[in-house]
């Protein structure tokens, strides 16, 4: 009886590690994929950029630009991945700079446009289908774009103190680019006063883009930017719509 007891426990003892060993099996093909997914991108001055910060990142872009993102070409996905990094730097600038961040209704408020490429997202709850399609929450995406109107807010506090756009620049570009495109089109001629206002802005905004690239330049000599090899036209964790 005694014989038969032991047998009964070994037997019990080893079902019991050959199980361990078949829930083992089964677990790190999960792990993996675990770790396909929130693996480390790249990092900026050792703040980390996981791969499902890209991935929000690319789903939120796609939203926005009324693309599914397995339209996405690796270039693009890539330039997604830089703008994050970009993104980690300039937000190191925050800290010391004064503007004043945006609020949830003007998040809302640029949201509303995007909405507006979507037919079904004219009622709340096309909206929201719209947004689960892309495996985004209402908060993500008032979150990011919180965090592209504060950046811009930055840029424009940082940078736009240094550009001057004078009257003979307006009236130039008024001349040479503006009255023969309008001549091209067909369109009725439009006096310089008129548009002197438009045209100084737009100067202005071109002019900002070219510092802010130079800007951005400079941050990253000064900065420890890494990139993971892997995640280099990576497609790997990125749901498609």
């Amino acid at each position: 009886m005694r014989t038969v007891r032991t047998k009964a426990t070994r037997a019990i003892a080893l079902l019991t590690i050959v199980m361990m060993a078949m829930l083992l099996a089964v677990s790190r093909p999960i792990a993996a994929q675990a770790e396909v997914i929130d693996r480390i991108v790249a990092t900026v001055n050792g703040h980390i950029i996981l791969q499902s910060d890209w991935n929000d990142a690319l789903r939120f872009e796609a939203l926005l630009s009324g693309r599914s993102v397995s339209d996405f070409t690796d270039d693009e996905r890539r330039a997604v991945l830089d703008r994050l990094i970009d993104q980690e730097l300039l937000g190191e600038q925050m800290k010391s700079a004064f503007f004043s961040h945006a609020t949830e209704s003007e998040a809302t408020a640029r949201i509303a446009d995007a909405r507006k490429q979507y037919p079904e997202a004219k009622s709340d709850d096309g909206w929201h289908s719209v947004l689960t399609r892309f495996r985004l929450s209402e908060n993500d995406v008032v979150s990011h774009m919180q965090q592209q109107i504060d950046l811009s807010r930055l840029v424009d506090a940082h940078l736009r103190p240094e550009v001057q756009i004078d009257s003979k620049t307006v009236e130039t570009y008024y001349r040479e680019k503006l009255v023969p495109q309008l001549k091209q089109s067909g369109s009725g001629d439009v006096a310089l006063a008129d548009v002197s206002g438009k045209i100084r802005e737009l100067l202005t905004q071109q002019k900002l883009n070219e510092l802010l690239v130079s800007w951005l330049q400079t941050l990253r000599s000064e900065s420890k930017v890494s990139v993971s090899n892997a995640s280099i036209f990576s497609r790997e964790g990125v749901q498609t719509q």
